[in-house]
């Protein structure tokens, strides 16, 4: 067993143009001030992180590095989660996704999907470079318009978007793998790798790709009524990366987990800041611990009631509280007897 690292803050909800937040070093000693060991870092925004200069060369990456460590922190991954989502875009969503993307990519699906796999090769680079193991994604979606099937999906459908899904993909993963970088997909409402079942479908398509992971978050599985310590027990082979949030599910007689179009602090299921939703985080950091899970803790927060710099604040100590430090021995060993081969014999009667 390993001891969890931590706590780290994920800094895409805190960017913004006012002081300390407008900057990538300004956020670092905002982050190092409350408690934080870590930042995992967002790369769409170029006045943060600029991705293409990361990926060409390692000086820039060693400027990042030590304005992050100078303040006492450590860079634990990078994300392209808005870039990963442009994989793959069904034509339903062109617009609402458009503006992940570059003023001279939206409209044009094709472009922009090619777009997206270059952010994403970029990435793997850029990762390499930084001396990091795991990188945080979406997958995107082919198939999401058809997860409450009315009418019913032709037969054949969902293969064919798993197998479409996995083309698109393969090749990044490839590129990663030649990095030495994992790619963690976050298993996300809205994407087509949105429970255990569908990461076990696209796995497969990718031929059980080593470079294919995930990014494990509980908030999105308690708000779909998905058992998210059991899939701990299932995947944690798989688990090279966690995002610590908190949700709440209330459903009524009026809503249930589609939330009826409802803004989110009035949904049944909605997030919340650390401790104040109802994610059981004392048996998520002891089943991660009891697998060996060696990566960092990273708090996201995504809170529809309190406000990000008192969820930051709280969120720090937080975590701290729920990582288990690994003993060195067993509570038993003052017992224990020395290695008696002719003993264990007699014991076992042979």
């Amino acid at each position: 067993m390993k001891t969890i690292k931590g706590p780290a803050i994920f800094l895409a909800q805190f960017m913004d143009s006012k002081r300390p937040f407008n900057t990538l070093e300004g956020m670092a000693k905002w982050a190092a001030g409350l408690g934080y060991k870590g930042v995992q870092i967002p790369t769409w925004d170029s006045n943060y992180f600029d991705l293409a200069k990361a990926a060409k060369t390692k000086d820039y990456c060693d400027e990042i590095r030590e304005t992050v460590e100078s303040n006492g922190l450590v860079i634990t991954e990078l994300s392209t989660h808005l870039q990963g989502q442009l994989v793959a875009v069904h034509p339903a969503y062109g617009h609402l996704f458009d503006g992940f993307a570059p003023k001279q990519f939206r409209g044009k699906d094709k472009e922009r999907t090619q777009w997206a796999v270059s952010q994403l090769v970029m990435a793997a680079k850029a990762s390499k470079n930084l001396g990091l193991k795991a990188h945080a994604t979406f997958s995107g979606a082919l198939m999401w318009h058809t997860v409450y099937p009315w009418p019913q999906r032709p037969s054949g459908l969902v293969d064919d978007g798993f197998k479409e899904l996995a083309r698109r993909w393969k090749p990044i993963l490839d590129v990663f793998d030649k990095n030495g970088v994992d790619v963690c997909y976050e298993i996300h409402p809205g994407e087509d790798l949105h429970d255990g079942i569908t990461f076990e479908r696209f796995l497969k398509e990718t031929g059980n790709h080593p470079r294919c992971n995930i990014l494990y978050d509980p908030s999105h599985f308690l708000l779909q009524q998905l058992d998210y310590l059991q899939f701990i027990d299932f995947y944690h082979p798989r688990i090279k990366m966690f995002h610590v949030k908190d949700a709440e599910f209330n459903p009524t007689g009026r809503s249930g987990v589609y939330g009826g179009y409802q803004s989110w602090a009035e949904r049944p299921g909605r997030f919340r800041s650390l401790g104040d939703g109802q994610i059981d985080f004392k048996g998520i950091f002891s089943k991660l611990t009891q697998y060996g899970f060696s990566g960092w803790a990273v708090m996201e927060w995504e809170c529809c009631l309190k406000s990000p710099e008192q969820g930051a604040a709280e969120g720090a100590p937080f975590i701290e509280r729920h990582i288990i430090q690994v003993a060195g021995k067993a509570f038993d060993d003052f017992a224990a007897a020395a290695k008696d081969p002719k003993l264990n014999k007699r014991i076992l009667g042979i």
